[in-house]
């Protein structure tokens, strides 16, 4: 069985391209979903990747939530449907209600764009399960509106129930408590800042360690 990943395309989608390539080496089969269909074609795990869907215009990820598209993902999701979002898509997930809190301008107003390192807080969840607790990996981070903020219960309902799955070694941004991802309640959605699909050949990359997050789905969906 060949696992089968959407990578979801909105207007101002920037990373689709390299989260499909991050698919494939992964070993599985890249589908692309556009925006514009209310269609997710029976995909085993869906790809929000990064970018500026819908120019950010509003907020980041405000439009991009009313996509009929995403319509069927958070159906999908709420079914147990692995899903993971990276940076635009992060903010797409939180937009529509799939992860907590919200991200907000970075400390300090500048857009960050460097190589970091992030430290692994959870194996459990379905996008992280291959990695070593409390292992550092190397992957680019790239935004302006990067800082996750959440109030202080959901800060302490995501810390006590282990759902903070990256915090940031030398926080960028002004993230609260460090977090750089975190993830749904039953571990199936993921969203975080940085980028593991630009992180998946050292010739090309910082390292390969993003590619750690989609061998985690996929061993998740090759398992049902």
């Amino acid at each position: 069985m060949t696992a089968r990943v959407g990578v979801i395309t909105f207007p101002g989608t920037l990373d689709d391209i390299d989260a499909a390539r991050a698919v494939r080496l992964a070993g599985a089969e890249a589908v692309s979903l556009w925006h514009a269909d209310a269609d997710i074609k029976n995909v085993d795990a869906v790809v929000v990747p990064g970018g500026f869907s819908y120019g950010d215009y509003l907020r980041a990820g405000a439009i991009a939530k009313f996509a009929p598209v995403m319509g069927e993902v958070i159906r999908a999701a709420e079914q147990g449907l692995p899903v993971l979002g990276i940076c635009n898509g992060f903010q797409v997930l939180c937009e529509a209600g799939l992860l907590p809190g919200a991200l907000t301008r970075n400390a300090g107003l500048h857009f960050v764009c460097r190589d970091i390192w992030l430290q692994v807080a959870s194996n459990s969840s379905a996008w992280t399960s291959r990695f070593e607790l409390g292992a550092d990996i190397l992957v680019p981070l790239k935004s302006g509106e990067g800082r996750y903020v959440a109030s202080e219960q959901v800060l302490d309902e995501l810390e006590g129930e282990g759902r903070v799955v990256f915090r940031y070694r030398d926080n960028p941004n002004g993230s609260q408590r460090d977090i750089a991802g975190i993830c749904s309640a039953n571990g199936r959605v993921v969203g975080l800042m940085p980028h593991p699909e630009h992180a998946t050949e050292a010739l090309t990359g910082p390292s390969d360690d993003g590619l750690g997050l989609f061998y985690s789905a996929l061993d998740v969906v090759l398992a049902a």
